[in-house]
């Protein structure tokens, strides 16, 4: 099974993709079937990638020599592309984790989305969404990773905007679209430039031309630039500031599609692309410093917005983006393996905290409102519990999932600056004051939501078994996940990494630190939101600091800030240009038509087509030349005389 799997790793993506095309095609009056068809085979993808992760995990070879097979896709002369697969233990973890979380979350789907009249056009989307998301983790080159990226952005686009009957879904879909296009147009230059200058797309062939950059005549300008072009793209697909603006109201879809999108699939493609060419980003530090920077800023950023907000997967939508912003620290600091462990623990929690969200929603009939809600985890336990898991793990609390990969970002962020790098001490702040303000706002939406007071308007209940089970197998892996990463386990910087393996000590003051940071989130949501029931502190503090409030709450006015230059400058400049064509350009061609068209008018007269009219005119042109020759010089001679007396 194992040695199949290795060698037909494109099954993978391709199961799904087949499923897309029989419900769209043949099972789409049948919903029953096509939900059947779409689970089994992102289960039978789920198989297989578990058999690759098994055959790579267990073969030392694969950290070294990753395992590419590929085939002609087309070509001319001096320009070959290839499509294939690259199997290594980066590629094998995200295969794991993106198909076992499409699979829960496809289950979990089939409760939540029951009775939607577009049931069977749901799971196709989800199918495609998940197949495209696998082929671009197995790609060999840059070219096929960028098509099956725009797939992703593809998929996003449907299924953000599902619900067609929204306004505001139709709105969120196409902003999110036209976001990450932004993003994409920098990427393909990028791509563009390592094409015509390094002569291949290749990732493998890219990582042994890269580095001897300089004896192909580029410099380091230019190869900074090129690396940058490229961010560009994981900056709007992963939600960095400044192109974060999409992903939060991403959850105007359905909740399955905000937890793939939040946990496996689109978001985490960014972080996975940089990571798949850290070896051009590690040859310009300038370009690791902007990413670092970038992901830094925006952990922090996401994360004061976050603290105010009131919508439950408005709050989660948030989190993401801090938690990408994370793991672009990771990045940017030369880490790949705590960049990748915390996309691996966070597919994890996140999913599980979306699903749980959705099974909230789902009770409370769409009220998502979390000051509204309380006490829920009485009358929906597994609900509740499961999302205090996924709680305490974003929070980072030991032993769940995310307080491992969190310490390691942070141990790696303090061994940047101990490395004497200028600003990494600041680096190691922001991402210390992020923990603390994640630990506040998600223990603040938990204990509004789960805990306190029950409103009597609210009339919740358990979700059925299909949307309960992915919630406590994600919970398992929120708890456990991370055992993988510790430092006594030592497996996961053995095996994914960048450059040498990363062997890590532990860093017991570190640790205490990072549990102090959780511990004093926590604590602090607790007195402001559970211990004071009527919440008088939290409004007290609300209404003593109402500016800083509001700019929290209104997200830093960023997309106020967008649509004020869009009116005021996008659409003045397009009204100037429309102006200047109207009566500069179509003036000028128009008046030399014009010009054109009465000369001829006029010339016409003189081109009849007459031998008479044409003889009448040499006539008259003979006479006017005898006249002029006859009394010309006559007339000057008189002239002449006259002025002579």
């Amino acid at each position: 099974m194992v040695e199949f799997a290795l060698g037909h790793a494109w099954l993978v993506p391709l199961l799904p993709a087949m499923a897309f095309a029989i419900i769209v095609f043949l099972t789409r009056p049948l919903p029953k079937l096509s939900s059947s068809i779409s689970v089994l085979a992102m289960a039978s993808s789920f198989v297989l990638a578990a058999a690759i992760a098994y055959g790579v995990f267990t073969n030392p070879h694969f950290i070294e020599e990753p395992l590419v097979y590929s085939l002609r896709w087309f070509g001319m002369e001096e320009f070959t592309v290839k499509v294939g697969v690259m199997l290594d233990p980066t590629s094998a973890m995200m295969l794991f984790m993106v198909s076992l979380v499409a699979t829960l979350i496809q289950i979990y789907s089939t409760g939540y989305m029951e009775g939607d009249p577009q049931y069977s056009v749901f799971f196709s989307y989800m199918s495609l969404f998940a197949a495209s998301m696998l082929g671009l983790v197995i790609s060999s080159n840059l070219l096929q990773m960028f098509v099956m990226w725009e797939l992703v952005g593809l998929c996003s686009y449907l299924l953000i905007g599902f619900y067609t009957f929204k306004i505001s879904a139709r709105e969120a879909a196409k902003k999110a679209f036209m976001t990450t296009r932004i993003g994409d147009f920098g990427m393909l230059l990028g791509l563009l430039f390592l094409q015509i200058l390094f002569g291949t797309l290749d990732l493998t062939e890219l990582a042994q031309r890269v580095p001897n950059y300089e004896q192909l005549g580029i410099s380091i300008g230019l190869l900074t630039l090129i690396a940058i072009l490229v961010f560009i793209g994981p900056i709007g697909k992963s939600g960095q500031f400044p192109l974060h603006v999409w992903l939060p109201d991403a959850m105007e879809g359905p909740t399955p599609v905000s937890a793939l999108i939040h946990a496996a699939t689109m978001v985490v493609a960014g972080v996975y692309l940089v990571g798949r060419t850290l070896f051009l980003f590690a040859e310009v530090p300038g370009a690791m410093e902007v990413v670092a920077f970038t992901g830094a800023f925006t952990a922090l950023f996401a994360a004061t917005i976050a603290i105010t907000q009131r919508e439950i997967k408005r709050i989660l939508a948030y989190s993401t983006v801090s938690q990408l912003g994370y793991m672009m620290l990771a990045l940017g600091v030369g880490s790949l393996s705590a960049s990748m462990f915390h996309l691996w623990t966070h597919a994890f929690f996140k999913a599980l905290m979306f699903l749980a969200a959705g099974s909230v929603l789902h009770a409370l009939h769409d009220k998502a409102d979390v000051w509204k809600m309380g006490g829920l985890i009485k009358k929906m336990p597994i609900t509740g519990w499961t999302f205090v898991i996924g709680g305490l793990a974003i929070a980072g609390i030991p032993p769940f999932a995310g307080f491992w990969s969190k310490d390691e970002i942070l141990a790696v962020t303090l061994q940047y600056a101990n490395h004497g790098h200028g600003f990494g001490y600041v680096l190691f702040f922001m991402a210390a004051f992020t923990a603390f303000l994640t630990a506040f706002y998600m223990w603040r939406m938990i204990f509004l939501a789960f805990f306190g007071q029950e409103k009597p308007e609210n009339h919740p209940h358990e979700s059925p078994l299909n949307m309960t089970f992915p919630l406590m197998v994600l919970a398992g892996f929120a708890t456990v996940g991370g055992l993988v990463g510790t430092p006594w386990a030592n497996l996961w910087g053995e095996w994914i990494h960048f450059g040498q393996p990363h062997h890590g000590e532990p860093a017991y003051g570190l640790m205490l630190l990072s549990v102090v940071i959780a511990v004093a989130g926590i604590g602090l949501a607790y007195m402001l939101y559970l211990k004071d029931e009527e919440k008088q502190r939290a409004k007290q503090l609300a209404e003593k600091y109402q500016a800083i409030y509001n700019l929290s709450y209104n997200k830093y006015y960023i997309d106020e800030l967008y649509q004020w230059f869009t009116r005021k400058v996008v659409d003045a400049g397009a009204k100037v240009l429309y102006w200047f064509d109207i009566y500069f350009v179509d003036g000028v061609v128009n008046g030399l038509a014009k010009f054109t068209r009465v000369s001829g008018q006029g010339f016409r007269y003189f081109q009849t087509g007459k031998m008479q009219t044409y003889a009448l005119f040499f006539f008259l042109g003979l006479l006017v030349i005898t006249v002029v020759l006859a009394f010309g010089d006559s007339t000057s001679a008189g002239i002449m005389g006259g002025v002579k007396s």
